[in-house]
């Protein structure tokens, strides 16, 4: 049984347009795509906000799935904004994001805890004047020698990891079905 019943929002952490769309920070956009593939919705421009959104319902309750329009580390304000217009608890926030501290495939599920450098989650935070929203965490490794995280992220997948991200997305959208489904417990515990 579901946690809460009220409406849940998830949202895809990336960057718009098409020089950004294969790279490692847009990882949340995709699992947003998969999302909505899945509950046969598309997005619409969410004017008051400023994301992509689609509204459906899962289990009979409201899902908004949602990829901010704003660059990475401006998220905070349209994420902020559909959570206050639809009403939305920020424990029932979901951020679906990169992870650098995670080897890569690795998909984690937490409440609350530090940003590890990751602009969006840093926005996010300040414009939701809390931390203790939900994380989907999917890892992308840490960058090879001494390449910068800030390049890093913004490059797209290496040939070997492009073949198993499709299937890394899939996962992680099941994840945040699971959460949304059973709540953070007891999706940690059959994830983890």
């Amino acid at each position: 049984m579901t946690e809460s019943s009220g409406p849940a929002l998830v949202v895809g952490l990336g960057n718009p347009g098409p020089d950004y769309e294969r790279t490692r920070h847009n990882v949340g956009f995709l699992v947003a795509d998969v999302l909505a593939e899945r509950v046969g919705g598309r997005f619409a421009v969410h004017k008051k906000s400023g994301a992509d959104l689609l509204q459906a319902r899962l289990d009979g309750r409201q899902i908004l799935i949602a990829k901010p329009r704003a660059y990475m580390n401006l998220s905070g304000r349209p994420v902020a904004a559909l959570a206050k217009f639809f009403s939305v608890p920020l424990d029932q926030v979901i951020v679906v994001h990169d992870e650098l501290d995670l080897p890569f495939g690795t998909i984690k599920l937490k409440q609350g805890g530090g940003e590890g450098g990751h602009n969006g989650l840093r926005s996010i935070s300040q414009a939701l004047t809390t931390k203790d929203y939900l994380r989907t965490r999917i890892g992308i490794g840490r960058p090879p020698g001494r390449q910068d995280p800030a390049d890093y992220v913004l490059k797209p997948f290496a040939a070997p990891e492009r073949k198993e991200v499709p299937v890394i997305v899939e996962q992680a959208a099941d994840a945040v079905e699971l959460l949304l489904k059973v709540g953070l417990e007891a999706a940690q515990n059959n994830l983890h």
